[in-house]
């Protein structure tokens, strides 16, 4: 990578946008889904323990989510940090903050997911209940 151009970072601006709008929509849903279950638990304080379960699971995703943007937004300082060392002609400095960028991007990746997984095993009990309550 011998000419490290302000195309290089830029590359990574519309991914960023995109996953940050992505994780901004997932947290939405996961807050309205908190909103129902706390009512649900309001209305039922007694039920069954899946309300208490899915709570706990909605909580750990919610901190994914947040620590997914955070990461994003890393990226994002570091990738318009190695556009300003290019502008300020320092070669070295951009590569540096760009590899910083990308790796922020892999580690918000990661984080998203981990929240996936989480989210297959909420739905799993989910119908879990279901399928019980049918017993």
């Amino acid at each position: 990578m011998s000419d490290f151009s302000y195309s290089i970072p830029g590359l990574l601006f519309p991914a960023i946008s995109l996953l940050m709008l992505a994780y901004t929509n997932r947290f939405f849903g996961l807050a309205s889904l908190v909103r129902q279950l706390v009512d649900r638990h309001r209305n039922f304080p007694d039920a069954n323990i899946r309300i208490r379960a899915q709570i706990n699971n909605l909580r750990t995703r919610i901190s994914l989510i947040q620590y997914s943007q955070e990461m994003g937004v890393l990226s994002l300082l570091m990738c318009t940090s190695s556009m300003f060392a290019l502008f300020i002609e320092r070669q070295n400095e951009a590569r540096i903050l760009f590899g910083c960028a990308m790796f922020f991007m892999v580690a918000s990746l990661v984080l998203a997911l981990r929240e996936i997984h989480l989210s297959v095993r909420a739905l799993n009990v989910e119908i879990d209940e279901i399928l019980d309550s049918e017993s």
